[in-house]
């Protein structure tokens, strides 16, 4: 092959693995890092209205017109399962939350940086997160 095309061929195959990397953990298989990231997310996008605490009582709570759920109860009220794509969803804005109050996320998620979408892996790790707080 030409030095050219093997160049190429090594970028690309670079690209892809850099790529792979940033890819979402499985369910069960979640690191530190991305707790850590959820929990980032969670204090920057949901604290003001579910609190530090996950427990429905942040700084906008009291400005809305209904009470917001406790977040660490999700599992509890699922029977002792902790509904991960369904809440998932509703962060997204696939399903819609109880009350219309709640934004859908999943487009401000999805926004692009350094030429890369990172809206799955962003509603993976708070979705990972929330279900790390879940009362046992």
């Amino acid at each position: 092959m030409r030095p050219l095309t093997l160049f190429l061929i090594f970028l690309f195959t670079l690209g892809c693995s850099a790529q792979t990397s940033k890819a979402p953990a499985k369910q069960n298989e979640n690191s530190n890092a991305d707790r850590l990231e959820g929990a980032r997310i969670y204090q920057h996008y949901c604290a003001d209205c579910h609190g530090a605490d996950a427990r429905g009582h942040g700084r906008a709570a009291a400005s809305l017109k209904r009470s917001l759920p406790d977040l660490t109860l999700i599992s509890q009220r699922n029977g002792g399962k902790f509904p991960f794509q369904q809440t998932r969803e509703r962060i997204e804005g696939k399903k819609s939350a109880h009350s219309n109050l709640m934004p859908a996320w999943g487009p401000v998620f999805h926004e692009v940086e350094a030429d890369q979408d990172w809206g799955e892996v962003r509603l993976d790790a708070i979705t990972y997160y929330i279900q790390s707080i879940q009362q046992k």
